[in-house]
């Protein structure tokens, strides 16, 4: 069951990356254009098909292997691109620290899932409900930066850049709370 509903959303989500370079690289050529809207719609679409995939997955008992290993892949890939993308239009330390401390937790609590996984201790370091929280402040708040576009006098980016900024810090809250989980695990010998 390679090909169902659920599959098709995880293909798309990762099909939209590349669109959304050429979006952002676009818009900083047309920066009047609509280039960077486009961009931080796609990415919108894109975060709302990562809850939708897993959820349809599970409702309609569609769920694979294949599909189990590409979300996660598809979710930390179009997050970590986009801010790649978006520190290289805006390279403040803010920005830029964000991103390190945003792209560095998914790669450590990756590899802390996979070595937990190994002892047969996974579930205790399964995704929290505060992981959820930051996982939907951080997709509207890189939306939002992604389509810079003020609108009705609202600063759109500077929403979204806050917005971030926050989902950073609970990022790293949360990467505490699963460190903690997995630290007994890691004081016993080999």
């Amino acid at each position: 069951m390679i090909w169902n509903l659920p599959m098709l959303l995880t293909w798309l989500r990762i099909v939209s990356i590349p669109l959304v370079c050429i979006l952002v690289v676009l818009g900083r050529v047309h920066p009047e254009g609509i280039e960077d809207v486009m961009a931080g719609l796609l990415f919108a679409i894109a975060a709302i098909t990562d809850s939708l995939d897993g959820y349809l997955a599970r409702r309609l008992g569609q769920t694979t292997k294949l599909g189990a290993f590409l979300d996660p892949v598809a979710d930390k890939l179009i997050v970590a691109v986009a801010l790649v993308l978006l520190v290289s239009r805006d390279p403040r330390r803010l920005v830029v620290l964000m991103a390190v401390v945003i792209i560095g937790r998914e790669i450590a609590i990756s590899a802390l899932r996979e070595w937990m996984a190994e002892l047969g201790q996974r579930t205790k370091v399964a995704v929290s409900a505060l992981g959820k929280y930051k996982t939907i402040m951080q997709m509207v708040g890189l939306s939002l930066m992604l389509y810079r576009r003020s609108e009705f006098g609202i600063p759109v980016y500077t929403l979204g850049l806050w917005l971030t900024v926050l989902a950073a810090l609970l990022t790293l809250v949360s990467m505490f709370i699963y460190l903690r989980a997995a630290f007994p695990y890691m004081r016993e010998r080999s």
